[in-house]
């Protein structure tokens, strides 16, 4: 069967190929097309050169931050002045501030626990039928841990219209009640003053003090007296006595201040004031005056200096006490653009400088100068980027502008 099938493929493949020969040979005769001649190979040229690719622009380099040995400590004590931050519990607590704060700094003003509401205990004095004063735990801490580092406290603050419970003013320390006679309230303002400088003796931490602010904020911009239950109770002459129960029970070392904002708007004010703070003899119960200056990239640096000259005619120690310089100006928030953080340190620059300048000449007593903090973050008004640190703990112009060192400080060439 394999032979029959191989043989008659044979014959069926002979078949088909004279059929297609056939058919092939019917078409019509068609004539070739001439033959293209191949064109001639080009020849060889140099590649052309490719269109180089526009080279990407460089994203500017950050400005290295330069690092430098200076601290404030050792700029400021060049002029006799130690040089001061806040602190709060938080600080207190934590490794990265504490290295900082001892790096740079030898005087602490307590950002709240020596104030009012923090050291009066109303349980205790509804027991002791009079005002006692406690120190908290945090505020022990404190006073503790600035003791182990040698640090110099500046005490704030006694009398003040905010952060004082208001229990104090009235019959049985109930604010349920009615509001305590004049009598009444100048034994309890001369109870509560001598118990804080009694406890601060009996602790051992008296001598840690250099000065108190005896009196916070009791003016305002139009010259009148600020209202507090401090003046209705006992009336007008409640910032005399005041100075005066602080002048008797204070120790001789520790230097008593009056404190505000707003300093350069309540120049006479201030001015007038601390003359009549003086004793039956005609001395002074006031030894300075504290410029909290709190400022803004805008302020006139020009007038600030003519506060701090007309109240250095006076013959009173005169001591920046929260010194912190907002971008912008007040509700205007500047933004932290590279351009308005040089304005800022150039501006730390001058008024740090100016100042200086000043104790050189011997126009201004001044023994100490506080930063209100000196990280953003950390700031009570960090919206405005005050200090000396941004938010991320890096340097900025002000840092360097407060150190005096102009080549940093935002200057431009």
């Amino acid at each position: 069967m394999r032979k029959w099938k191989l043989g008659a493929g044979i014959v069926m493949l002979v078949f088909c190929m004279a059929a297609c020969k056939t058919k092939e040979t019917n078409q019509p005769e068609i004539t070739p097309t001439a033959t293209v001649q191949p064109t001639a190979e080009p020849t060889a040229t140099a590649e052309p050169t490719a269109t180089p690719k526009p080279t990407a622009t460089p994203k500017p380099t950050a400005t290295p931050i330069p690092v430098v040995s200076e601290t404030y400590k050792e700029v400021l004590g060049e002029y006799g002045l130690k040089a001061g931050t806040c602190m709060s519990e938080y600080m207190v607590n934590n490794a990265e501030c504490q290295e900082f704060i001892k790096k740079h700094f030898n005087s602490i003003t307590f950002e709240n626990e020596l104030k009012p509401d923090y050291i009066l205990d109303q349980a205790a004095s509804k027991a002791a039928g009079d005002l006692v004063v406690r120190f908290t735990p945090a505020t022990e801490q404190m006073l503790q841990w600035c003791q182990e580092n040698n640090m110099a406290v500046r005490g704030h603050t006694l009398i003040w219209h905010s952060q004082t419970p208001q229990w104090i003013f009235y019959d049985n320390f109930d604010e349920s009640g009615q509001l305590v006679d004049r009598d009444t309230m100048l034994a309890r303002m001369e109870s509560y003053i001598r118990q804080v400088f009694a406890l601060l003796e009996k602790k051992g931490y008296s001598e840690l003090f250099y000065a108190y602010d005896v009196v916070n904020e009791a003016w305002m911009e139009d010259g009148s007296k600020r209202y507090s239950n401090w003046l209705a109770t006992i009336g007008e002459d409640y910032l005399w006595h005041a100075f005066y129960f602080a002048d008797k029970y204070a120790p001789e070392y520790i230097d008593l201040f009056y404190n505000d904002y707003n300093e350069q708007y309540k120049t006479d004010t201030l001015y007038n004031f601390a003359q009549t703070l003086v004793d039956e003899d005609g001395n002074y119960l006031i030894d300075g005056i504290g410029f909290q200056a709190h400022l803004y990239t805008k302020d006139n640096l020009d007038d600030y200096f003519a506060t701090v000259d007309k109240l250095a005619t006076l013959g009173l120690k005169v001591n920046l006490t929260e010194l912190d310089v907002c971008l912008g100006k007040y509700q205007d928030i500047g933004y932290a653009t590279d351009a308005n953080k040089k304005i800022q340190g150039q501006f730390y620059y001058n008024l740090i400088s100016g100042l200086m300048q000043r104790v050189k000449d011997g126009t201004v007593k001044m023994d100490s100068l506080t930063f209100w903090g000196f990280a953003d973050a950390l700031s009570w008004r960090q919206e405005y980027n005050p200090l000396l640190l941004d938010r991320k703990w890096q340097t900025k112009y002000a840092y360097f502008g407060a150190l005096l060192l102009k080549e940093y400080a935002g200057f431009d060439e």
